[in-house]
């Protein structure tokens, strides 16, 4: 897998171990992850060129876009429904 490839990974592994409602405190350290796993995934891949503030950039709305679209499913689709299922107490 190329190094290019790779700049979503952050916001894979920043949103995808919520097996509860994230709190804030989780939230804000997901993103902080991301920005800086991203920015220097993106940093990596072109390091000593014209382009590596471009690849930085996009590195990072590319992990964000990512990182927001795993929290409004897992917001909106998956703990509503694991909500209904799960039995009352």
């Amino acid at each position: 897998m190329p190094l290019r490839d790779t700049v979503f990974v952050p916001g894979l592994v920043s949103a995808v171990f919520y097996r509860r409602r994230p709190t804030r405190l989780q939230i804000t350290l997901g993103i902080a992850f991301t920005v800086v796993v991203s920015g220097l995934l993106g940093y990596v891949q072109d390091a000593g060129t014209s382009r590596v503030w471009e690849n930085v950039t996009l590195a990072i709305v590319g992990g964000m876009v990512l990182y927001l679209g795993i929290l409004a499913y897992l917001e909106y689709v998956y703990f509503p429904k694991r909500e209904k299922l799960a039995p009352p107490t």
